[in-house]
């Protein structure tokens, strides 16, 4: 009681003073939900992208940006707020909404102000300020002697009101595309998101399209949602980096679920699913093209499920880990998920089977320099007595931060497949993690990857668009095991190089672009002794 009192007047004070001269420091989010106040007015005051008052960012291109941009509207803001007026103040809900505005990609700051407070009653402040939503993608890269390019645009805050229009076209190693989505996470005034994308490839097509009502926040109580997907490709066995068959692939996906939640209690959040799938896969030989040993068999499982999700509530704001000078929040708690289903004949499906899936991954910072994030996932078929195309894996991320632009990091993972069938196949090579050697150079139903980088993030600010960072590494690697092994390089493969990091801070899109060059340590038969890898990905 004492204690709120002493609260309750240090508030009142704080805020008497905002009337004086020089002005006082507002009371803050916390002393404000100590004394029980709670929400009046709330301001939404959307920005542009750059601003024009800093001198730094007051010149011709930039506002010739903030010309050309549409500023995110209110109303969009507005309906991602987790809190409204009358609500008592809650720190949890404000830090939350910030990771939820964040999440949208189309804003890049979110700062929530408490202004007036006057008899148990504050308004709030919602200043948002945006991100420059229009993609326009024009890159080639390479990676392990494969070339990659693509070009489109995307819009991902169309006329400001946060949805996505993007056509790209693109060619990589497997097939060229081109593709045209659309997506609106607020479609009918409220959470629902709707997603339709279709695809025209040169070895076939691809079409999807979902509507669901997410569990959007740690609170949300429900959820539905409704997907479909048809896909019409041609997949390829690797061999030594090179492709040694071909097949064709035809799936069709669909999915119905629903789920509820009593939302956060004591820090923890507990969500039930059930729902129904519908998978059929079917193969083909392919005119034209080298026949595998072994076709897959044709698959179709038909049948419910139940899901369930535990989430523990241990966000933490972070700058400069898997971005560079960016804000981003990881979770060090424990987040799970296991789903078992059943597949039986007389919903159609091919046999009878128990589907079952997991994933669990958990954050330590025993001390605020050391981050430990750990992950596994099992997946896989229960028929016949025994355990079918099961695949089970996991993996550790280590950050030592050793100052402000130093950071030693560590990645370890490990994969294992038991009783795979013939299209089921464990890669390693440039394209994943092995940056001194081809493209899905070795395969098998055993995979390990280590990787050590000394990574730093400078404070390089290239005419405030870009955030530059740099690495060295070393990886180690192996794939093995199964009926396609690299019988050329079958062991342990390393490699060591240097690379630049180039961060779009002021994107949507969240590209970070990767330029590599890499020595390979165990360069057999015509592997190049130098390596050079351009790559655009999501995270450092």
């Amino acid at each position: 009681m004492a204690r709120s009192l002493v609260l309750t007047l240090a508030v009142a004070m704080s805020c008497a003073a905002l009337s004086q001269e020089p002005p006082a420091a507002a009371p803050s989010f916390a002393e404000l939900e100590a004394v029980g106040a709670k929400i009046g007015e709330i301001r939404i005051l959307p920005q542009n992208i750059f601003d024009t008052e800093d001198t730094k960012e007051d010149n011709l291109l930039f506002r010739g940006a903030n010309a050309l941009h549409i500023v995110t509207r209110k109303g969009v803001v507005e309906r991602a707020l987790l809190f409204k007026s009358g609500d008592p103040i809650s720190v949890r809900l404000i830090e939350e909404t910030e990771r939820v505005l964040l999440k949208t990609g189309y804003i890049y700051e979110a700062q929530f102000r408490p202004v007036d407070y006057k008899e148990g009653v504050v308004d709030i402040e919602v200043l948002t300020r945006d991100t420059w939503t229009i993609d326009l993608n024009i890159s080639a890269g390479r990676s392990g002697d494969s070339n990659t390019s693509s070009f489109g645009i995307s819009e991902f805050n169309l006329l400001g009101t946060g949805i996505t229009v993007s056509y790209a076209r693109s060619n990589d190693v497997d097939r060229s595309s081109n593709e045209f989505r659309i997506k609106d996470d607020r479609a009918f005034g409220g959470w629902t998101s709707v997603n339709y994308s279709r695809a025209l490839n040169s070895d076939g097509k691809r079409e999807a399209a979902s509507i669901a009502q997410p569990f959007y926040a740690l609170d949300t109580r429900w959820s539905a949602g409704v997907s479909a997907a048809k896909d019409d490709r041609i997949d390829a066995i690797y061999n030594a980096g090179n492709v040694a068959s071909e097949y064709r692939h035809r799936q069709n996906l669909a999915e119905v679920v629903g789920g509820w939640s009593q939302g956060r209690v004591d820090g923890w959040v507990r969500r039930y699913s059930i729902g129904a799938s519908y998978q059929d896969d079917a193969y083909a030989l392919e005119p034209g093209r080298v026949a595998p040993a072994q076709l897959p068999p044709d698959e179709k499982l038909v049948g419910p499920f139940f899901r369930l999700e535990v989430i523990e509530d241990q966000f933490e704001k972070k700058q400069n880990f898997r971005q560079i000078g960016r804000p981003e929040f990881l979770n060090l708690g424990l987040h799970s998920t296991l789903q078992i289903g059943r597949a039986a004949t007389g919903f159609g499906s091919s046999h009878d089977a128990w589907l079952y899936s997991a994933s669990v991954s958990h954050g330590f910072e025993p001390t605020p320099e050391h981050t430990l994030i750990a992950s596994g996932a099992i997946s896989g078929q229960y028929t016949g007595g025994q355990v079918q195309r099961q695949r089970l894996g996991g993996l550790a991320e280590y950050y030592l931060r050793q100052n402000r632009r130093w950071t030693f990091y560590a990645f370890a993972s490990g994969d294992v497949l038991t009783n795979p069938g013939p299209s089921d196949t464990l890669y390693l090579g440039g394209d994943i993690g092995l940056r001194g050697y081809p493209l899905r150079y070795q395969s098998g139903d055993r995979r390990a990857l280590f990787t050590v980088e000394e990574r730093v993030y400078t404070d390089l600010y290239w005419y405030r668009l870009f955030r530059v960072g740099g690495a060295a590494f070393f990886d180690v690697g192996r794939a093995w095991g199964g009926n396609n092994i690299n019988a050329a390089n079958p062991g342990w493969l390393s490699d060591l190089g240097l690379g630049l990091r180039i961060f779009s801070v002021r994107a949507a899109s969240n590209n970070v672009i990767h330029l590599d060059v890499a020595f390979p340590l165990d360069p057999e038969g015509n592997i190049k002794k130098v390596q050079f890898l351009v790559k655009v990905k999501t995270s450092f």
